[in-house]
């Protein structure tokens, strides 16, 4: 089929496919040879198998065909995560030690959009075991930023974003811990959203209590997230934390009168992130556009004391909890910045684990506070442009050093500590044309007026039909 079919957004190819003006075999060969055009580019999906996906392609239309009642994703190829685990396609996290890894069952969330019809045709790359916003691994390799193939696509999420902005698929699954949803979408000029936690429920999880690392949806267009987002969310026994809200909630038009939004806007959290020149010259005009939706703009942030010592320990936690025993049978097959929080996981006392629950406790109410007074915060979602691909991280911004992968991403896993649901929306390009995204945060489960905000946004500027120089 011509290549036009894979620049529909996801929410034209699902009303195409139902209408029976496409076939879904059509819709995913067109993918497939897109992918053989593109992907030895950028590096972005793995795992990918033709035959498979073609297959499931024609069952899906006999599917439609026979008059069956069919999801709302029906017939939309997808590339699932390769930490999200998949029956019968390799799911790898990116580490050697799971390169031979099938499993045999799918997790909630791909469980969840196999049953809304979608059609998986691999896997996208992601950092070892999803650490660090920057994707490269021992199995796959890196993946390259589409629009510049010289700088970092972003993690731990990067290709799907990066597959996304090449059009190799319409819709992609994420996860994100410190940014890992939000961080690439930025880099590689598509959508991301970090939902509250418990509104994509997760299932199998070693934390099930844990509201740090949470799935979500990304996608080209604010709205292609929210379609998603309403096949995913919703209730499920198996997480004890799931909100019971229905996923359809996010079902509609996203069309809304913003007149008198209370927005509070900073670049730099008033004063505590060190923020590069290029990417404070493209937010900064992002105030006026907030405005010119209905917004009243104020100069203002949240107090994020503790944020950090928060987010660190219990992410050290949570690391060493879920890979300690793989790090003490196979020290040398890990990374040494996963090596590094491992350990740090394991130098925890419980008073320091105390500690960071108390002053996670204050950190949300103080924000809960803060969004008495305003209705979303817009800030950076990443503190630099895409960066060089051959670093690991970047290690200093503005002649300030960042002294570990973690640093340069202060303004994303600060939000993650909050609890808030945040998005990232295309806000434009630097001057060497790297993709630079705000972000937007909303009070505690409030996504769908988030998604509202952020589509007038999408709309007012246009940002994301710019397509990559491929």
């Amino acid at each position: 089929m011509p290549d036009s079919l894979c620049h529909h957004t996801a929410t034209e190819l699902s009303a195409l496919i139902r209408a029976r003006e496409v076939s879904a075999r059509e819709v995913m060969q067109a993918h497939l040879d897109r992918i053989e055009l593109l992907n030895p580019k950028v590096n972005a999906l793995v795992s990918v198998d033709p035959e498979r996906a073609l297959a499931a392609a024609a069952s899906a239309d006999e599917r439609l065909a026979s008059g069956a009642q069919v999801g709302p994703l029906h017939g939309l190829p997808i590339a699932h995560k390769d930490t999200h685990d998949t029956a019968g396609i390799h799911t790898t996290y990116g580490s050697p030690l799971l390169a031979d890894n099938v499993p045999d069952r799918d997790e909630l969330v791909v469980e969840r959009l196999k049953a809304a019809g979608t059609i998986a045709m691999g896997k996208t790359n992601v950092p070892e075991f999803a650490a660090g916003s920057h994707t490269f691994n021992p199995v796959f390799g890196t993946t390259a930023n589409p629009y510049a193939l010289d700088r970092s696509a972003g993690g731990s999420s990067g290709g799907a974003a990066a597959s996304l902005a090449c059009r190799m698929q319409p819709l992609a699954d994420g996860s994100d811990m410190g940014g890992s949803l939000r961080n690439p979408a930025s880099f590689c000029n598509v959508v991301g959203l970090r939902p509250a936690p418990g509104r994509v429920p997760t299932w199998p999880d070693l934390a099930a209590w844990s509201t740090l690392s949470v799935q979500g949806p990304m996608g080209r267009t604010v709205a292609d997230v929210a379609l998603m987002l309403s096949a995913v969310a919703g209730p499920d026994d198996r997480s004890p934390i799931a909100i019971s809200e229905p996923g359809s909630v996010f079902q509609g038009s996203l069309e809304t009168d913003l007149s008198g939004l209370r927005v509070a806007f900073s670049v730099d959290l008033g004063g505590e992130l060190v923020v590069a020149p290029q990417v404070r010259a493209v937010l900064e005009p992002a105030a006026q556009v907030l405005a010119d939706i209905g917004g009243v703009v104020e100069e203002a942030a949240p107090d994020l004391t503790g944020a950090d010592e928060v987010f660190r320990t219990l992410r050290a936690w949570q690391f060493e909890m879920a890979l300690g025993e793989l790090r003490d049978a196979h020290p040398d097959r890990i990374k040494p910045s996963l090596r590094d929080n491992i350990d740090a996981g394991r130098a925890l006392t419980g008073a320091d684990v105390g500690r960071a629950e108390r002053l996670h406790a204050d950190l949300y109410h103080r924000v809960r506070e803060f969004f008495g007074r305003y209705d979303v915060l817009a800030l950076p979602v990443s503190q630099v442009p895409p960066f060089d691909i051959d670093l690991e991280f970047p290690t200093e911004i503005g002649g300030v050093a960042m002294p570990s992968y973690l640093d340069w991403m202060r303004s994303a896993y600060w939000i993650s500590a909050t609890g808030c649901p945040a998005i990232s929306v295309p806000a434009g390009f630097t001057t060497q044309g790297l993709p630079v995204g705000l972000q937007l945060v909303a009070p505690h489960r409030g996504e769908r007026r988030l998604l509202e905000i952020a589509h007038a946004f999408e709309r007012a500027t246009q940002h994301a039909a710019v397509l990559p120089p491929l």
